[in-house]
């Protein structure tokens, strides 16, 4: 095909009848694997004849044929044919050029996600020359090749950012960043006030985009030495210090936060940021890291942080002072270095001094109520809750700056915020935006205020003389914000020394739910599950009206699809059971129409995106998830609802038929982020239920037709319902043998499909095991599959888990069938009963090899099958070793009572557990210790763990990549009791089926019962009589 049909057919791929773009893309489809292809591409993209939307589409399409074909994945599809090596050449050859020719931003981006592909497989095996190339892109005189090159250069970085291996990423900054630095510097030295200057703040932002690339991991010896650090710092501080004139930007605050010029700055701010905070601090500087970068950090907090703080204040004092504008960006940035200041100890001598003027001047007015949050009320009151829900920057930046002066600095930072909030309240005529943000800011430390012995017995007086008369407040903002402060200080513990406060308290926030501004009933609507949680008279207050409550919060949780809202209402729901109880499916019903709602808008936005127009770094921060994360919490929801009504059966069957409806529409629209909630559903109904009603097995034929497509990998999420199926569905399962086939065609394809590691085999062989216990009698046209499975999976798997599991499926086979199980492992491979034997009592007499009570009862049962076999049954082979089978009973007998023990334990501790949760107080305040010493809090202790995770995680990796690793199995975690799993086997009592086998072993083959007993050591012989008197204790109990 020549050039000008290619492009020709390019252009129906965005024409607006959809038949002919269908065509096209059919077409494109058929051609798109041939070799030449691409390199016709890169013609059509570089040639000013074509139209820029056409050449735009061909950009799209030659971005994700690199992205899906460069490199094959380990398993590609038939139809998945890799890139022929001369479009691999021509591609190496003429993106570079083609970024210099770009002719719009869009093409720029596509061609730019192309080259990082490109680089990420073939740099520097085989693309040698692709750092000169870049390098001579940058010394050019020509603009746009710069440009070019500044774009490579960040590409570059980003093909490697993530890696961990200091191999590849090291060599690059080297190269390139000391002519990044310089060029960066020229461009400060232009005016940012000529228009024609607007090319340049654009290569000084990304020229800063790929210097903080290129540390989210690592910070390279090259860029820790003074020969970079240096000039790169000083560029750092010219481009936070320079002032751009008002002409220079947009005039409209939001668009000049999106402007080049202060892009720059917000990437400088976050530079400087980033060096301290990961590298540049050594009280927090984690262990593991300190051999690399040790020396550094106590070379720049000696040197380099002292100048970025003062450099900060600097800025702050010129904003604060009304002499400059600072972005928001900007704004949280500094906050974060302030907060970041506050542990170390040589830093926080410089922070103290100016630690109340901040907190008056900088922090202060970020939490006062403002003209943009009083438009953002007016306009977008859900969007203003979601805000001061979810505190976005800089308030939150202020708010992590209050918290930790507070948690790190109690003695010295915490009563005089205390006293500047009483401060702002006592004035003679505090502005209503003042009183919001001194309650703002009591909101933020209530948690603190509530634990300080020198101030907790003074709170009460406080909400009753500057909290309680806000509820009546004219402005609104103020009546949302008392209802906050009530919620918090109730929710840390607030002790109330009058009860008439309570009341007061607890009848205003409850009329504020009928408040008419949405933000004062959301606000009031959290207040008042923390005060039914705790109160036990609020509690009982609101009982005769919580019909209207629980509406209340369901028609507010619709308007503003807030998750914080299905918190109360699961806490309500919980809270009042008994009087939910009669109205449990009518307000099922409500919250399955708000998740129908929510999934269907959900699954509007998939379909509405565009796969091609998106940033894949924007997934991990911006995305519309929130009609997903609004399903998943009513979902949450619903689930606390039905382990609420659990006592009435009969209700609980009319709730499961209002919410199988939801399961099935989310599995049949395949809504994957959902399916985890939807198993969760499933699972507690059929459980709790012990029944599987009619409705309910097209779920299961839906499982089935999922695991086997586009859900594989959700074995994990779909087995306690499955195995529900299989345990309570046994009367249906037994009348279809499609159902059964289905669950074996499972198996199978957990333990063959190779995008399935160890973990889904195991689940795998649970459902098997569930089979072969539930199903007795049933499963004979499967058992001989199911021992073929697992006898190929002997020797299979990298953990003692998956051998153990695979091990008990063939041990469950026996139980089932002994003989028949035998046959068959005879029939597939002679001679492999007896490894079978071989392997099963290794475990049985080796100390941990049956860890768990299922374990040995299984394993106990399976070998009094075998006692019970008639003499002819038995295999010759196995017959010399039979007589061991009483020894290796009594053996897993002797552990058994102790792993009962054990287990129970773990109950114990798993029910106790539920309520021990008080807070460590230590974690809000710090009363101990010398004042001005570094801080080490659990954060610190936490990023500790983080990196010694880290570390060993890589250790192993390139060990393994060396082939030096012999971890295997000896740093596997010990298999552990599962507490919420369920078995037939449960009710069989061990010592009773032994003695009763041990009889029919006597009777049926009474040579072999002698050689057994006579082959008894004395401690075996005396485990022997134990088990018989328990035995014996049953049958009369």
């Amino acid at each position: 095909m020549d050039l000008q049909s290619l492009a020709n057919l390019f252009a129906t791929t965005y024409n607006p009848d959809p038949n002919v773009q269908k065509t096209g893309e059919l077409q494109i489809r058929k051609i798109g694997a041939q070799e030449g292809m691409l390199t016709a591409l890169l013609q059509i993209i570089a040639s000013d004849g074509v139209e820029s939307a056409t050449r735009q589409a061909c950009s799209v399409y030659l971005k994700n044929r690199v992205h899906t074909s460069y490199i094959l994945p380990p398993n590609p599809r038939p139809d998945h044919v890799p890139i022929a090596q001369s479009d691999r050449t021509a591609l190496k050859a003429n993106i570079l050029p083609l970024l210099a020719a770009s002719p719009s931003r869009s093409i720029t981006v596509q061609l730019a996600a192309t080259l990082k592909d490109l680089v990420a497989h073939d740099f520097p095996d085989r693309w040698s020359s692709l750092l000169d190339d870049v390098k001579r892109l940058l010394g050019s005189g020509d603009v746009r090749e710069v440009g070019a090159g500044v774009v490579a250069a960040l590409e570059c970085v980003r093909a490697f950012r993530f890696r961990q291996k200091a191999d590849v990423l090291p060599s690059i900054i080297a190269s390139l960043f000391p002519t990044l630095v310089t060029i960066a510097d020229g461009m400060l030295n232009t005016s940012p006030s000529q228009p024609a200057s607007q090319e340049i703040p654009a290569m000084l932002h990304l020229i800063l985009k790929t210097y903080k690339t290129a540390i989210i991991v690592n910070l390279c010896p090259h860029q820790q030495s003074p020969e970079s650090l240096v000039p790169w710092g000083r560029l750092l501080f010219r481009v936070v210090g320079m002032v751009i004139p008002v002409e220079g930007v947009p005039t409209d605050e939001e668009d000049r936060e999106r402007c080049e010029w202060w892009k720059a700055k917000k990437w400088a701010y976050g530079i400087l940021g980033r060096l301290f905070h990961r590298f540049g601090n050594p009280s927090q500087l984690p262990s593991p890291m300190q051999k690399e970068y040790g020396v550094f950090a106590e070379d720049f907090v000696t040197t380099f942080a002292p100048e970025i703080f003062k450099v900060y204040l600097h800025q702050v004092e010129l904003y604060v002072s009304g002499q400059a504008w600072l972005g928001k960006k900007c704004q949280y940035q500094i906050f974060q270095f302030f907060t970041e200041c506050i542990k170390p100890k040589s830093t926080w001598i410089l922070l103290k001094p100016h630690v109340d003027s901040l907190v008056a001047n900088f922090a202060f007015p970020q939490l006062t109520f403002n003209a943009s949050k009083q438009a953002m009320w007016e306009s977008d009151p859900v969007e203003y809750v979601r805000a001061s829900v979810e505190l976005l920057v800089p308030a939150s930046g202020a708010t992590s700056f209050l918290l930790s002066l507070a948690s790190n600095r109690t003695k010295t930072a915490f009563l005089p915020m205390l006293q500047f909030i009483n401060t702002v309240c006592a004035r003679t005529n505090p502005t209503p935006a003042q009183r919001f943000g001194a309650l703002t800011m009591m909101s933020v430390l209530g948690p603190f205020i509530v634990r300080h012995p020198d101030v907790k017995g003074s709170i009460e007086q406080f909400m009753v003389q500057y909290v309680l008369p806000e509820f009546t407040s004219q402005e609104p903002y103020l009546r949302s914000v008392a209802c906050e402060v009530l919620g918090v200080v109730t929710k840390a513990g607030i002790t109330w020394a009058a009860e008439e406060n309570l009341n007061n308290h607890s009848r205003a926030v409850a009329l504020a739910l009928d408040d008419r501004e949405l933000p004062v009933r959301v606000q009031a609507a959290l207040a008042i599950t923390e005060l039914v949680v705790i109160h036990d008279s609020v509690r009982d207050a609101v009982s005769p009206q919580v019909g209207k409550v629980v509406q209340d919060l369901l028609k507010l949780s619709d308007e503003t699809d807030l998750d914080i809202l299905n918190h109360s209402m699961e806490a309500m729901v919980d809270r009042f059971q008994n009087e939910l109880m009669p109205v449990a499916s009518q307000l099922t019903a409500r919250l399955c129409e708000s998740y129908l709602r929510l999934a269907r808008e959900g699954l509007a936005q998939q379909k509405e995106t565009d796969p091609d127009s998106i940033d894949m770094e924007s997934l991990v921060t911006d995305g519309d998830d929130d009609k997903v994360y609004g399903a998943m919490g009513v979902a949450k929801t619903i689930g606390t609802v039905v382990s609420c009504i659990d006592s009435s059966a009969e209700i609980l069957s009319q709730v499961q038929e209002v919410i199988i409806p939801i399961i099935r529409f989310t599995l049949e629209n395949k809504l994957i982020d959902l399916f985890d909630n939807m198993y969760d559903l499933v699972d507690a109904l059929t459980f709790r239920l012990h029944a599987i009603s009619p409705n309910m097995w097209p779920v299961f034929e839906l499982t089935y037709d999922l695991f086997k497509s586009d859900a594989v990998d959700f074995l994990d999420e779909m087995l306690p319902s499955l195995d529900n199926f299989v345990s309570y569905g046994t009367d249906v399962l037994k009348a279809r043998p499609d159902y059964r086939s289905k669950v074996l065609d499972m198996y199978r394809t957990a333990m063959t499909s190779p995008q399935l590691g160890d973990n889904d085999k195991i689940n795998g062989c649970k459902l098997a095991e569930s089979m072969l216990l539930n199903l007795h009698g049933h499963v004979d046209d499967q058992l001989q599959d199911i021992i073929i499975i697992a006898v190929d999976h002997m020797d299979k798997g990298e953990t003692t888990s998956f051998r153990l599991a695979n091990l008990e499926i063939l041990i469950n086979a026996v139980l089932y069938n002994a003989s028949a199980a035998l046959h068959f492992m005879e029939a597939y491979k002679p001679g492999f009963s007896r490894i079978f034997f071989e392997r099963w009592f290794a475990a049985i007499n080796s100390d941990n090899k049956l860890p768990r009570v299922h374990d040995k009862k299984l394993s106990i049962l399976a070998l009094c099958k075998l006692l019970e076999m008639e003499a002819g049954a038995i295999p010759e082979g196995l017959r010399d070793g039979w007589p061991g089978i009483v020894g290796g009973a009594l053996n897993i007998f002797k552990a058994l009572p102790q792993a009962i023990a054990k287990r129970k334990v773990l109950e114990d501790q798993l029910v106790e557990g539920s309520d021990d949760e008080d807070e460590d107080e230590t974690r809000y305040l710090n009363l101990e210790g010398e004042e001005d010493e570094d801080v080490w809090d659990e954060d610190s202790a936490y990023l500790e763990i983080l990196a010694k995770e880290g570390a060993r995680l890589r250790e192993k990796s390139e060990k393994a990549e060396t082939g030096d690793d012999e971890s295997d199995i000896s740093d596997e975690s010990e298999i552990e009791e599962e507490l919420g799993f369920f078995s037939p086997l449960d009710n069989i009592d061990t010592y009773v089926t032994f003695k009763q086998a041990l009889q029919t072993f006597q009777n049926q083959n009474s040579v072999l019962y002698q050689a057994a007993t006579t082959m008894l050591t004395v401690e075996r012989q005396t485990v022997l009589m134990e088990v018989m008197t328990i035995a014996s204790q049953a049958n009369h109990s």
